[in-house]
C-alpha cells in the first residue's frame, strides 16, 4: 500500500498538476503560490489519518502542490526581474536560491529527526488502543507539523509581500472571454511541439531531473550492497550507514555547485555549462555502475550532486530565456509530464540499484548531447572549429569513464 500512495503522488503531478499549474499564468502566479500553501497544507494533515482513502487524497493534493512549487514560484520570480529590468541578475538570484535550499534541506533534515523522535505516535484520544485509532499525533508526524507551520508562513509571506503578476496576457480576460481550465496546457503544447528550442529545453530538464529522482531512491541500496561486501555479509543481513551525515554530505555539495555556478557564470554561457554539466554528471553515474569501491562510489555521488546544485541555477536561467512569459507556468509543468513518467514507470519496474544507476547514465548521456544540440541553436555557433570545441569537450569527458 505504500508503494501505492507513492505512486500516486507523482501521478497525480503528472496529470492533475499539468494543467492546474497553467492555469497560474492567467490566474496570478502570487495567488497560485499561496494556493500551493493551501493544497500542501492540507496534504501534510492528512498524514494524521488510519485511513487508506484519506492518505490517498494527501497524496493525490501531494502532487499537485508539487507541480505548483516547481512552476509558479520560479515564474513568478522571473516575471518579478522583467518588471524591475534587473534580467542581467537572474542567473544570480538562481544561484543564491539553490544555495539557500540546500542550507534549509539540511537544517530541516537536522529539525525533523529532532522532531521525529519527541514523543510516540499515538492515538489522539489516549484512551484508545493503537489499532482502534484513527486520528494520530507526535512522534513521525511532528515533521508535517512543523511542514504546516512552514506552509502557512509561506502563503502569508506571498499574500503580504509579493505583487502579484501574470504572464503577458493574464489577468486581461473578460466575462465573454475568460480561459477555460484546460486552454493553458493546450497553448503549451502547441508552443512547446512548434518551438524547438522549448522542445529541446523542456527534455532536457525531463531527463536530468528523471535521473535525480532515481538516483534519490537509489543511492541507499546501492550504498547497503558495496557496504555489505566489503564486511561480507549476506544478503538476507542488515549493515548500519550514518545516513544523516551522507545526505548532508549531498545538500553540502549541492551548495558548493550553486556556489561555483556563480562563479562559472561570468566566465561561460549557460547553454555550454549545461553541456559540461551534463557530462560531467554521466562520467559519475558511469563510477557508480562499474566501482566495486564504497569509497570511490560515494564521491562519484558527491560529484553528481555538485552537478545537481549546478543544474538548478543554469537551467533556472535558461528557462528564463527560452520559454516566453505568457505561457511560462504552464510550459513548465508541461516538462514535469514526460519527468513524473519516468518516475513513476521506475517505481513500477522495481529496479534493482545497478539496473536503476543504468538507466540513470543512458538518460544523462541523451541529455548530453540533446544539450549539445540547444547549445548549437542558442549560441549560434556558426564555425566549426566553435562547435568541435563544444563536441570534443563532451567526448574527453566521455573518455574518462573508459
Amino acid at each position: 500500500l505504500i508503494a501505492v500512495l507513492f505512486v500516486a503522488g507523482f501521478g497525480s503531478s503528472m496529470v492533475f498538476g499539468s494543467f492546474v499549474g497553467g492555469m497560474a499564468d492567467w490566474g496570478g502566479r502570487r495567488r497560485f503560490v499561496v494556493i500551493f500553501s493551501m493544497i500542501y497544507a492540507a496534504s501534510c494533515l492528512t498524514k494524521h489519518f488510519r485511513n487508506f482513502h484519506v492518505l490517498m487524497l494527501g497524496r493525490l493534493l501531494g502532487g499537485i502542490a508539487t507541480s505548483l512549487l516547481f512552476s509558479v514560484f520560479e515564474a513568478w520570480l522571473i516575471r518579478a526581474h522583467a518588471n524591475a529590468k534587473v534580467m542581467d541578475k537572474l542567473s544570480s538570484s538562481f544561484s543564491t536560491a539553490g544555495f539557500g535550499n540546500s542550507v534549509i534541506a539540511i537544517l530541516a533534515g537536522l529539525v525533523s529527526n529532532k522532531a521525529a523522535s519527541h514523543g510516540k505516535l499515538r492515538p489522539w484520544d489516549a484512551s484508545l488502543d493503537t489499532k482502534e485509532g484513527m486520528f494520530f499525533v507526535d512522534g513521525y508526524l511532528n515533521p508535517f507539523d512543523i511542514a504546516l507551520l512552514a506552509l502557512i508562513c509561506c502563503g502569508i509571506c506571498a499574500t503580504f509581500l509579493w505583487e502579484e503578476n501574470y504572464g503577458e496576457s493574464g489577468g486581461k480576460e473578460n466575462a465573454e472571454n475568460s480561459p477555460k481550465w484546460y486552454d493553458g496546457l493546450k497553448r503549451a503544447y502547441k508552443t512547446t511541439i512548434r518551438n524547438r528550442d522549448i522542445l529541446l529545453c523542456g527534455l532536457v530538464s525531463s531527463l536530468f531531473e528523471g535521473s535525480m529522482y532515481i538516483f534519490v531512491f537509489m543511492w541507499t541500496p546501492a550504498m547497503q550492497n558495496l557496504a555489505k561486501k566489503e564486511e561480507g555479509l549476506g544478503e538476507d543481513e542488515s549493515v548500519e550507514l550514518p545516513y544523516g551525515l551522507i545526505f548532508s554530505t549531498f545538500m553540502v555539495c549541492c551548495m558548493t555547485g550553486s556556489s561555483l555556478f556563480s562563479i562559472v557564470a561570468e566566465r561561460m554561457k549557460g547553454e555550454a555549462l549545461a553541456v559540461v554539466v551534463f557530462a560531467v554528471s554521466s562520467v559519475a553515474m558511469s563510477l557508480v555502475i562499474v566501482s566495486s569501491n564504497s569509497n570511490v562510489t560515494f564521491i562519484a555521488m558527491n560529484i553528481f550532486e555538485i552537478c545537481v546544485g549546478m543544474y538548478f541555477p543554469v537551467m533556472g536561467t535558461m528557462k528564463g530565456m527560452i520559454v516566453p512569459e505568457d505561457q511560462r507556468a504552464a510550459i513548465y509543468n508541461l516538462y514535469r509530464i514526460p519527468l513524473n513518467f519516468i518516475v513513476v514507470s521506475s517505481l513500477l519496474a522495481h529496479l534493482t540499484a545497478t539496473q536503476g544507476f543504468v538507466a540513470v547514465t543512458i538518460m544523462l548521456v541523451t541529455a548530453t548531447f540533446l544539450q549539445l544540440a540547444l547549445a548549437r541553436r542558442r549560441l549560434n555557433v556558426s564555425s566549426l572549429a566553435d562547435m568541435s570545441h563544444l563536441q570534443s569537450l563532451a567526448m574527453n569527458t566521455a573518455k574518462i569513464k573508459l
